[in-house]
């Protein structure tokens, strides 16, 4: 499992709505939004079990990328009480080493993402982050301010 983490002031998520009958063409919904906190882009892999889903939420809660009185980078946000927004996001998982065209062989079936996607974000929960998703398998628009700016690579496996 891979995360993309960055450190916000703000953040937002939409998803362009066509379920509505009778409504003239699409219409953009939000479907989460927070101040202050982290914006994290979830990858999920074909092998990735619940495991790696609970290392990456207890990684994420925990991880001290937030300035303390002495602009050193030692809070999290749990320790600021701030908020996450959870982005399922399938093309983290691309390989693009060989071609032009990335490979997404590795990414998990979609049922199965979904499953571990919810889980993750319920263990993110249950650490005491109050978590905004976006919609699962829907084509979003993503708006944030990075604050730093402050991007973090995770990966279950720790590959890097």
């Amino acid at each position: 499992m891979r995360a993309v983490v960055q450190r916000v002031s703000e953040a937002s998520v939409t998803y362009m709505d066509t379920a509505h009958p009778g409504s003239p063409g699409k219409e953009e919904r939000l479907c989460g939004s927070i101040a202050r906190g982290i914006l994290a882009y979830i990858g999920i892999g074909a092998g990735d079990t619940e495991e790696d889903a609970e290392y990456l939420a207890d990684k994420i809660a925990h991880l001290r990328i937030f300035m303390d009185e002495g602009e050193k980078m030692n809070l999290s946000v749990l320790d600021l009480g701030y908020e996450a927004l959870v982005v399922s996001q399938f093309t983290l998982l691309a390989d693009a080493r060989k071609g032009r065209r990335p490979s997404y062989s590795q990414a998990a079936e979609p049922s199965r993402a979904k499953a571990l996607y919810e889980f993750f974000c319920e263990k993110l929960r249950e650490q005491g982050v109050p978590v905004q998703t976006g919609k699962f398998q829907e084509i979003m628009r993503v708006r944030y301010i990075n604050e730093g700016p402050v991007t973090i690579l995770l990966d279950s496996e720790k590959a890097f």
